[in-house]
């Protein structure tokens, strides 16, 4: 498995309650596909630097995880349909790929 990081935000609008729902909704994806979280880290609420549909800010975590590409592209899948997420990125941790 490879090592992955994945920044998202979610919509400011949601709820505390339903936003600590969401996150382990989310992670529970990566679990339920075969990978394994190593840790989440949330930032909070935080200003844009530009509007988003229009918002100002939005509430910042950051999951790091271990998966193969099937669940890595599941998860993709299911975050660019969540209307509660607004922006995320994934990215491979570069430091952990073997050389070639």
């Amino acid at each position: 498995m490879k090592k992955y990081e994945v920044m998202y935000i979610i919509n400011e609008s949601v709820e505390t309650e339903k936003r600590a729902e969401l996150i382990e909704t989310l992670s529970k994806i990566i679990t339920d596909n075969g990978g394994s979280i190593t840790k989440t880290d949330e930032w909070g609420m935080r200003d844009f630097a530009y509007r988003i549909d229009d918002m100002h800010k939005g509430y910042y975590v950051v999951t790091a995880f271990e998966a193969d590409n099937d669940c890595v592209k599941e998860f993709d899948r299911l975050m660019r349909i969540n209307a509660n997420v607004v922006r995320f990125l994934i990215t491979r941790d570069e430091a952990t790929q073997e050389e070639k």
